[in-house]
């Protein structure tokens, strides 16, 4: 018999991206290995993105604990201008965000470390979204666009703004970059728009260690 949640699941070139906690693991030591090459802007980081490094420098020092799996960037580069949709279906790009720290998540019905990740999300915007930072979580379901909404309701997930991408292509483009290696991924993205750190697998983002990481990005 067919299991119905596969019938939720974007094409066959998206069902391997939910991760096993092993996976997880292997996609972080890529992201470290990757990241941890050279001091702080030796990677040749994007000349508009040195502001960044030092912001990196500063965070670094915080990813631990809980969220000691965020690889910080040690040679930050620009995230590309992603396009996506609003609850209402206006579309919405990234760089609307510039000007604010963004914790920008990539999340999934379909994928269970997604949905045990999405109140400490919306924890995490109620504690600290603002003028200086927002949770921008994009839902990437491919089919019955009304389900992702339905659950958030269910899970009384109050304080997150709904964005979507039906056709998952923000997913495709942060992959493209190296920074998508399955479900949920999640980026630190500072106000001009630069990666300070990639995080493949879910995060407790209300847990002190987490408040102290994104508090430093915002520059608290």
């Amino acid at each position: 018999m067919t299991d119905r949640r596969d019938e939720e699941r974007p094409a066959a070139r998206l069902r391997p991206l939910t991760l096993s906690a092993l996976a997880a693991a292997a996609a972080a030591t890529v992201l470290a290995a990757v990241y941890g090459m050279g001091g702080f802007g030796r990677n040749d980081a994007d000349a508009a993105c040195r502001p960044a490094v030092e912001t990196a420098r500063r965070i670094a020092p915080r990813a631990r604990g809980e969220v000691a799996a965020v690889a910080v960037s040690r040679a930050p580069r620009r995230v590309p201008d992603l396009a996506f949709l609003d609850g209402v279906g206006d579309k919405k790009t990234l760089d609307e965000w510039r000007g604010r720290a963004v914790l920008l998540n990539l999340w999934a019905t379909w994928c269970v470390p997604c949905r045990k990740e999405m109140p400490a999300l919306d924890g995490l915007q109620a504690r600290l979204g603002g003028p200086r930072f927002q949770v921008v979580a994009i839902n990437i379901d491919t089919r019955d666009p009304d389900k992702p909404k339905a659950w958030l309701r269910e899970a009384q997930v109050d304080h997150l703004a709904y964005y979507a991408d039906p056709s998952a292509k923000v997913f495709q483009d942060l992959k493209a970059v190296g920074w998508a290696f399955g479900m949920p991924t999640t980026l630190l993205v500072d106000p001009q728009g630069c990666e300070l750190g990639v995080l493949a697998g879910p995060a407790e983002w209300t847990s002190e260690d987490a408040l102290k990481l994104v508090t430093a990005a915002i520059g608290g």
